[in-house]
């Protein structure tokens, strides 16, 4: 007959991790599919006015976006009632756009670059001269493709 010591004591066995590495993918791929990025936050007022011949863009990474409207009621204390031009996250004014589409073509690749087309987001109550004045400025910055945005009428 054998002899059974108790002097060693027993542990616990170690935790099988080899399957957790699957698992971190795993969950990273599905945050990676359901997340979604926000490229700009806005910081004007935007309600589409609507339109009936409406045509739906090919391609977004060629599109540059020029919000305008009234600045959002947390910034309206600083900057008034007054209908402000917003280009990506900051407000600028007609003078800058032309620098800015520059910098947007210039991000590009080269073969895209000529079809760089601008959007013009504005707000339904925004007055026609600032927009004429953009429209200028984009003339300036040889960006010809325009792009007004609206929602469909119902």
């Amino acid at each position: 007959m054998g002899k059974f010591s108790k002097t060693g004591k027993r542990g616990m066995p170690r935790m099988n991790t080899s399957s957790l590495p699957d698992l971190i993918f795993t969950l990273l791929f599905f945050f990676m599919m359901v997340t979604t990025m926000r490229e700009v936050t806005l910081k004007v007022e935007f309600r589409a006015p609507q339109g009936t011949e409406l045509e739906k863009l090919e391609k977004k990474s060629l599109v540059t976006f020029i919000y305008v409207g009234k600045p959002t009621m947390e910034f309206r204390k600083t900057l008034g009632d007054e209908t402000r031009i917003q280009l990506n996250d900051s407000f600028a004014e007609t003078a800058e756009i032309q620098d800015y589409i520059i910098g947007e073509r210039a991000s590009m690749k080269e073969e895209d670059q000529p079809q760089m087309t601008v959007s013009l987001k504005v707000d339904r109550d925004t007055k026609m001269g600032i927009v004429t004045d953009i429209k200028e400025a984009l003339r300036r910055a040889y960006a010809l493709k325009i792009n007004y945005s609206a929602a469909k009428r119902q």
